[in-house]
């Protein structure tokens, strides 16, 4: 290994930003109102410290009782080697092909540990995490470029956490290879969504045809956004293939600013007409906040999750 990259730290991801609240003890969260399950995403304190216990900390404070649980807390937990530091953007060619080399090494061995590695380590997070009253109602590995072992590896570990299925970004190449692989666990594979229903002709049938094991993580907001459309005309239309909602307040793309994340109730999406449909029709689709908007300064991600929470309680409880 040459000077340059043996210099590179090795640090777990988003670590070196974090921050570390301080726990205390909290009664158990129900965030079900009036039928309606509302979580969230862990991608919400992204700029928070993302272990298993901190984030389970940030559940209580939230009084959010499910979670979609993203990876990289899950295998940090798990025990996974640290990756390396991403590169500064002054590096020399030596260090990047350097960094290259130990980028694909430290590949092989994550793949190694994932294919041998036993799943007594996620039931164990399964059960810390519901004896506090959370539950883990998806993992999302994004497993789709990973091998074959490895993504029953994924599908086996979220059988293990409790979840349903698991979630990635949706495409053809993940739809053809995760859609198997599902069927084959009795699982779903859960498919989300940015941007793409802005484009000419794009539809989410096209995808769900792949395989009835694929589902969707429905993102409301971004559909929003690019669209200009009320999300409910999809929602009423799919509401059997959707799984989970991800929950976010934008601005149209003729808004001022055009398809931009607010804080919520400063937006456009119309977040009540969405939850009071699940409401009046009893659909057991998840929302799960997705904080995506900067947060005010003299708050922290764990507030302002707080806030999303009251905010979908306050229209669904009469």
């Amino acid at each position: 290994m040459t000077a340059g990259v043996a210099s590179l730290a090795l640090i777990p991801y988003d670590m070196a930003s974090a921050s570390y609240p301080k726990k205390v003890k909290l009664k158990k969260p129900n965030s079900k109102f009036s039928g309606v399950q509302v979580g969230a995403i862990t991608y919400s304190w992204r700029s928070m410290s993302p272990t298993a216990e901190d984030t389970l900390n940030y559940c209580l404070q939230c009084g959010i009782s499910s979670i979609e649980l993203m990876s990289n807390t899950i295998e940090l937990y798990a025990g996974i080697r640290q990756g390396p530091e991403r590169l500064p953007r002054d590096a020399t060619d030596e260090q990047r092909i350097a960094f290259q080399k130990v980028s694909e090494e430290y590949t092989e061995t994550v793949k190694n540990w994932r294919i041998s590695l036993p799943m007594a380590r996620f039931e164990e997070l399964r059960k810390m995490y519901n004896k506090a009253g959370v539950k883990i109602h998806i993992a999302k590995f994004s497993p789709e470029n990973w091998s074959d072992g490895e993504i029953d590896y994924a599908f086996n570990a979220a059988k293990a956490l409790g979840a349903k299925g698991v979630s990635t970004e949706i495409g053809e190449k993940s739809c053809q290879k995760l859609g198997p692989f599902a069927e084959k666990h009795g699982m779903y594979a859960i498919m989300h969504q940015h941007l793409q229903p802005g484009q000419p002709d794009w539809s989410f049938e096209k995808f769900l045809a792949y395989s009835p094991a694929i589902m969707l993580n429905f993102d409301a907001g971004h559909y929003f956004g690019a669209t200009g459309l009320h999300p409910n005309g999809i929602i009423e239309k799919l509401h059997d293939r959707i799984f989970s909602i991800h929950m976010k307040d934008k601005t149209s793309p003729k808004g001022t600013p055009p398809n931009t994340n607010m804080e919520w109730g400063k937006g456009e999406t119309p977040i009540a007409d969405i939850l009071l449909l699940l409401k009046k029709n009893k659909w057991p689709i998840n929302v799960d906040i997705e904080l995506e908007y900067p947060v005010p300064q003299g708050s922290d991600a764990v507030a302002e999750v707080k806030k999303c929470v009251e905010y979908c309680r306050n229209i669904l409880v009469e």
